[in-house]
């Protein structure tokens, strides 16, 4: 079926020689913006971080552009989960008290610290990584990797933070109530320091939350993006993303999504047999 329209000669070259309007020139511009930064991030970030990054680049877009752009185009970041449970609670060893209670707002660098171990699956087997985050700056204050679970792992990510940040007396380290946590050499270094150790309530996982939170982080930004062929590979791309990336460049929610302030670190990561 053919449809006739009456449109005087000078009105249809006048449509059709008309500019681009100044509104969808700024959405091509955006869109070109968004895709660079989606690019440029990894595909590691959300439409709020998008926006932040963009915004603190001085570009004038806004975070419902950003959105719908993102949702437009089916910018997504991907995300893949393999389960392995790292924690038991199940034992009688020295449990202590939640004394950080959920209170997630620091008011000052090295107040309270959250630690906890995730895994990471290679070609090779399962790699766990220690962490310990500081509740002001965010940061990855210490950690340690290693191919087996164990209370020295533990101690080996705490040491490490307490040698780089050197804490004052009562500091609290929180974590849950796995065994390497309740182990005689983990309570020996708190107890050394005069820290306050707490813990979380069995079972409840949110009691530790920011630290999950960087578990859930590393992995959709990083783990799940790539297929370790070995445990000294992982170990190299683990280091760098923690290093060069979360605690120098990654914008962070907690902070106005800002990146922290951060001294170098110094650190050791050991692969036993």
């Amino acid at each position: 079926m053919c449809y006739v329209l009456s449109v005087k000669p000078s009105s249809y070259y006048d449509w059709s020689s008309r500019d681009i309007s100044e509104q969808q020139i700024h959405r091509n511009h955006c869109e070109l913006l968004v895709k660079a930064a989606h690019s440029e991030s990894k595909e590691r970030y959300g439409y709020e971080r998008l926006h932040a990054t963009l915004t603190e680049q001085g570009h004038d877009i806004s975070l419902y552009m950003v959105r719908s752009i993102k949702e437009e185009h089916g910018i997504k970041c991907r995300r893949h989960k393999r389960f392995k449970i790292t924690t038991d609670s199940n034992h009688n060893k020295l449990v202590y008290p939640n004394v950080l209670d959920q209170k997630f707002h620091a008011s000052r660098p090295n107040q309270a610290w959250v630690s906890d171990i995730t895994y990471i699956w290679t070609n090779e087997g399962w790699l766990y990584l220690a962490g310990v985050k500081d509740l002001y700056t965010k940061e990855l204050v210490g950690y340690a990797i290693n191919k087996r679970m164990t209370a020295d792992l533990v101690c080996r990510a705490l040491n490490m933070a307490i040698k780089n940040k050197r804490p004052s007396q009562g500091l609290i380290v929180h974590s849950d109530r796995g065994s390497q946590y309740c182990s005689h050499a983990y309570h020996k270094i708190i107890n050394q320091h005069h820290f306050k150790g707490s813990m979380s309530g069995k079972g409840n996982c949110f009691d530790n939350a920011p630290i999950e939170s960087f578990w859930g982080t590393l992995k959709n930004e990083l783990v799940y993006h790539q297929d370790y062929k070995t445990r000294f590979v992982a170990i190299s791309d683990i280091i760098g993303y923690i290093e060069l990336y979360y605690n120098q460049t990654r914008i962070q929610k907690g902070l106005g999504y800002k990146r922290q302030d951060r001294c170098g670190l110094t650190f050791i990561v050991r692969l036993r047999n």
